[in-house]
């Protein structure tokens, strides 16, 4: 996947982006919290390039995944429970370049923006108003937790692709276990309010 081909709905460097309201310290003590440091941060921009030529794959990984589950499909289709295609390609593209984003991107105010944008779409806040959708209008946090377990243990086989050792496969399983989490505490904060 390209890093320069336009993806709608999905501009990390958008200028318009509402600020965080998760600070730099917030984030520094999250990322000590998952024990999350520079080898990690190594070990991602690796994953990057071993996950760089296989994002398809992984989509179709997890596309199948949610596929076989009527209870998470349901939130990529109408209230009456039809599957809107349109809107899962729209989410796939943007599924693909936070793969790689994951792995490349800065862990600053501006991607502290993004990671917002991404929380609210999966809220009453702005679920469906980037792809004008007419799909159920709110995702449970519990599923935004509860997957946290699948986007890890399905990424080893694809990480281990990339003719690594055991241990550089392993750092780099870490790291993107480490990161995943980091985004879903993130992403839970508009659902926790003044809890978070």
């Amino acid at each position: 996947m390209s890093m320069t081909t336009p993806i709608p709905g999905y501009d990390h460097d958008d200028p318009a982006l509402h600020r965080s309201p998760v600070t730099l310290d917030d984030l520094a003590a999250l990322r000590a919290g998952v024990l999350f440091g520079p080898d990690d941060e190594a070990a991602l921009r690796t994953a990057g390039e071993v996950l760089g030529g296989q994002v398809e794959e992984v989509l179709d990984v997890w596309y199948g995944f949610v596929g076989s589950h009527p209870h998470l499909l349901a939130y990529f289709s109408t209230p009456s429970g039809e599957p809107i295609g349109d809107y899962l390609q729209r989410v796939r593209a943007r599924f693909g370049r936070w793969i790689i984003d994951t792995c490349t991107r800065p862990y600053d105010e501006q991607w502290l923006a993004y990671q917002q944008e991404i929380a609210l779409r999966h809220t009453r806040a702005k679920k469906n108003q980037t792809d004008h959708a007419d799909s159920v209008p709110h995702i449970p946090l519990r599923y935004l937790i509860a997957f946290i377990y699948p986007i890890t243990a399905t990424i080893r086989p694809f990480l281990a692709a990339g003719g690594h050792d055991d241990d550089q496969v392993e750092a780099m399983y870490q790291a993107w276990f480490k990161a995943v989490t980091l985004q879903i505490a993130l992403w839970s904060q508009p659902y926790a309010g003044s809890a978070w």
